[in-house]
């Protein structure tokens, strides 16, 4: 064991044995005046601590405050952490296929949520919120404040979608200028996937940005119907009901780049094991390790019997009318 501060203690220490010595050797004023046997004589039997074990305890409350200031704690050898601060661009897909209901509530809802799970998988970390259809546009820039991040995600609902095709290169162009001053380039895309012509063009896009893509794909490989604004499936031109899939090409792209992709599932793991992911491709770029000390500490457990005896010693106080031994009775 040893104390944070111990110097505090060592300062401390001296004015608390003089307080000690003062209070011990300093008889009270009528003390002074009357003879010991004529005190004896005044005083009357009380429920009171007698003076010197009632001073014994307030003394050691007092020491024991001060061991409380000066940290007490045992140390528990060192620690290594990864430095994970990176930087990357979440994008969000608002195309009309995202309307579909195969996972719940639908595409859009349950990748709001995935996004919120991923946000609290990378605490340390700055990201930049953004959504794409056929253009891609900044939602926030980059921050590590989670909690604005999540009500901005919560903010995007049904007005948002668009119906227009998805483009994926203008969403893979977007991010190269945020992250264009950035170290490490990474750019985490929750969407279906989208058409298989919607795609033409990303992989380049990508490399030429040199961007490392994370995919994170929502719905079925089954597919559902595409719905309008008011829930409506919608039709073909020949009068048939639109089905949109999940498109998985986009899972090989994202390996290409030297990324990961992931179908998302209930529950949280997928996240943490994403942004895990993420930290072990770029914990070089992201500053390496620092060494912290472990240490368990110890000041509560002084300091919870400091409050004990302190309670002990003023409660053991004369009460008023048997400071000086009279206790109040008829006349």
């Amino acid at each position: 064991m040893h104390f944070v501060y111990p110097q505090f203690f060592w300062v401390m220490i001296v004015p608390f044995a003089v307080f000690v010595f003062l209070v011990v050797t300093n008889k009270e004023n009528v003390a002074r005046i009357f003879d010991e046997r004529v005190l004896q004589r005044l005083r009357a039997d009380s429920e009171t601590l007698p003076n010197s074990l009632r001073n014994l305890v307030l003394f050691a409350a007092v020491f024991l405050m001060i061991v409380a200031l000066a940290r007490p704690m045992i140390p528990q050898g060192e620690k290594q952490v990864a430095l994970k601060g990176l930087h990357a661009v979440v994008a969000l897909d608002i195309s009309g296929s995202m309307r579909s209901r195969d996972v719940y509530p639908d595409r859009l809802q349950f990748a709001k949520t995935k996004i919120k799970e991923l946000l609290d998988a990378m605490p340390t970390d700055e990201i930049a919120l953004s959504a794409f259809a056929h253009n891609a546009f900044v939602l926030a820039p980059f921050t590590s404040d989670k909690a604005t991040l999540k009500q901005i995600v919560d903010g995007v609902d049904e007005n948002y979608i668009n119906l227009a095709s998805t483009d994926f290169s203008a969403m893979a162009e977007l991010a190269g200028r945020l992250l264009a001053d950035k170290k490490e380039k990474i750019l985490i895309l929750f969407t279906d996937g989208g058409e298989p012509e919607d795609l033409q063009g990303l992989a380049k896009t990508l490399k030429e940005q040199g961007i490392t893509l994370y995919a994170v794909l929502v719905g079925s490989a089954k597919g559902a119907p595409v719905l309008d604004e008011r829930g409506r499936p919608m039709h073909k031109r020949d009068g048939t009901i639109a089905i949109t899939r999940r498109n998985d090409m986009l899972l090989q792209i994202a390996r290409q780049t030297g990324g990961e992709g992931v179908v998302a599932a209930n529950g949280s793991e997928d996240m943490k094991a994403l942004a895990d992911t993420i930290h072990h491709h770029f914990s070089a770029q992201a500053g390496g390790v620092v060494t912290i000390r472990e240490q368990v500490e110890l000041f509560y457990y002084p300091l919870a019997a400091a409050a004990l005896l302190l309670l002990m010693g003023l409660s053991s106080m004369p009460r008023s009318g048997q400071r000086f031994g009279f206790q109040r009775g008829r006349r």
